[in-house]
């Protein structure tokens, strides 16, 4: 995977995609059957809601808001969840479940590669994040009104993350490509570079930064700095 275009390529994460997934998820609970009409309403529900959050706070919109916005009755929200917390869970979880579908299957070539995963692991989380920005930003921004059960899941999805990246460096270490005297520490220092993507696109996009240059410069940024053998051999 060289480029965001070739991510978008391979993983669909269109709206639609992402709520048939939801509708996947909770069809036990989920009163329409029919999944043409299902997956279009999710996708107006789930579209309304992110817009919302974004201009007003979760927690401050109403579900008269999101029917006016969505042009969906209240009945017809109800036939999809039955609270506000269950709409927030739903999203929440189809993000979970995206970052550890997407990030927990690198390239079996990379196996043995740790510095090829390190990379790829940075470069796909950023365009997983690019992919699905609003979605992103919503778990970002709302976590702090998050219930119990939503804090839980948003941390035990960062902690995956970080465990993730940590794993890489510690195997680098093991067979000398990198030198890193902590690498839960590094793993926790390197998660906030990749949130700044997508909490501060608008500042990268400013200054004409595109998704493959911010990969690109973070990739580099991140091998010099726990010592990448590879990045000191091109210095030579």
């Amino acid at each position: 995977m060289s480029s965001f275009q070739e991510f978008q390529a391979r993983h669909d994460l269109s709206m639609e995609a992402l709520c048939a997934r939801i509708l996947e998820r909770h069809a036990a609970t989920i009163r329409v059957k029919k999944p043409a009409v299902a997956i279009a309403n999710l996708a107006r529900i789930v579209e309304t809601t992110l817009t919302l959050a974004n201009r007003k706070g979760f927690h401050s919109m109403s579900l008269r808001d999101l029917t006016e916005q969505s042009g969906l009755s209240m009945g017809a929200l109800y036939a999809y969840f039955d609270s506000k917390d269950t709409l927030l869970m739903m999203i929440l979880g189809q993000v979970v479940g995206v970052v550890e579908e997407v990030l927990d299957n690198p390239p079996e070539a990379l196996a043995t590669d740790p510095a090829g995963r390190l990379r790829w692991l940075l470069k796909t989380h950023l365009y997983l994040t690019e992919a699905m920005h609003p979605w992103f930003v919503f778990a970002y921004m709302e976590a702090k009104a998050f219930s119990k059960e939503g804090r839980e899941l948003a941390v035990s999805s960062e902690m995956m993350t970080e465990s993730m990246i940590a794993d890489a460096l510690a195997d680098g270490v093991a067979c000398g490509l990198f030198a890193v005297p902590d690498v839960t520490m590094a793993a926790v220092l390197i998660k906030p570079m990749l949130q700044d993507w997508y909490v501060k696109r608008a500042k990268h996009r400013r200054r004409g930064v595109t998704p493959d240059l911010y990969a690109e410069q973070l990739i580099a940024f991140v091998e010099a700095a726990v010592g990448s053998r590879r990045v000191q051999a091109a210095g030579r």
